[in-house]
């Protein structure tokens, strides 16, 4: 890519950017996949040379990538998995299955319980990989993956049954959580990103450490999403669109009822007593 003018950018390793004259012709790289973008309708038409050393074909308008559909409009460019889910589905034989309200039980209060029945660890680890990888256009079940996403070492069948329940909530919704975790007390950070009034980036994870007020864990939580905020600014100014206003950051943390929180801050600090 050096071969014909392009520079790996630094906020994102496989993308590759030329800019000319104002211009910017943007290529992305996944082993053997690639996408193709930008105003510079020249330079694009040139790139196809690529085609002259490598093996490549050329499938015109991008409407399919990495199990990502890309659906175009006179308004706007969406995406969504529903091909993905669907096939999902019918490789576990449930593409009749009744669909759930929901992905998972409020107050779920799953955890690893001593002598449990265990699950299929090879396929409960395969169905994760699976629904982490869909979480990426579906912000509304990162919450649940990330914690059916906590057994992977030793699932049981409850916990199976939670990757269940997922998948008959994504039967019923493949056009389109209020506890910390009952293991180890420890709070959820979430955090989303919005450009242009569109959501590009999101997230929930457990958090590392046990917080000891609601302010630590909120702290904890922007902690993480700040470096987000960089990095995507950085990614814009990269793309010539560098953010002409102040950005707005939010923080939603989940965490344990009250009682169990007093409970294990005075554990805590009796240990460090």
């Amino acid at each position: 890519m050096k071969k014909f003018g392009y520079k790996q950018s630094n906020s994102d390793h496989t993308l590759f950017l030329n800019k000319e004259k104002g211009r910017i012709t943007c290529l992305i790289i996944y082993v053997d996949n690639m996408v193709i973008t930008g105003n510079n309708e020249e330079e694009i038409s040139n790139l196809k040379k690529l085609f002259m050393e490598f093996e490549m074909k050329d499938l015109g308008n991008l409407k399919y990538f990495l199990g990502i559909e890309v659906l175009r409009s006179k308004r706007e460019i969406s995406i969504d998995q529903k091909k993905y889910i669907l096939d999902l589905l019918a490789e576990n034989g449930m593409l009749d299955c009744k669909p759930a309200e929901n992905p998972i039980v409020a107050n779920h209060r799953l955890q690893t319980v001593q002598d449990g029945k265990l699950a299929d660890k090879e396929q409960y680890q395969k169905l994760v990989g699976k629904l982490i990888y869909l979480s990426h256009t579906r912000p509304d079940i990162s919450y649940d993956v990330g914690v059916v996403s906590r057994f992977m070492h030793l699932p049981q069948v409850p916990h199976m049954e939670a990757i269940m329940r997922i998948l008959r909530y994504l039967k019923g919704t493949s056009s389109r959580d209020w506890v910390g975790d009952r293991d180890s007390r420890k709070s959820t950070t979430e955090y989303f990103t919005l450009v242009g009034g569109n959501l590009v980036t999101w997230r929930s994870k457990k958090q590392k450490v046990l917080a000891l007020s609601s302010a630590e864990a909120e702290f904890r939580g922007i902690a993480k999403g700040v470096p987000e905020i960089l990095w995507l600014k950085k990614l814009l100014c990269e793309l010539n669109f560098p953010p002409k206003e102040a950005c707005n950051y939010f923080v939603i943390i989940k965490q344990p009822s009250t009682s169990q929180r007093t409970q294990f801050n005075m554990i805590e600090q009796s240990m460090w007593r």
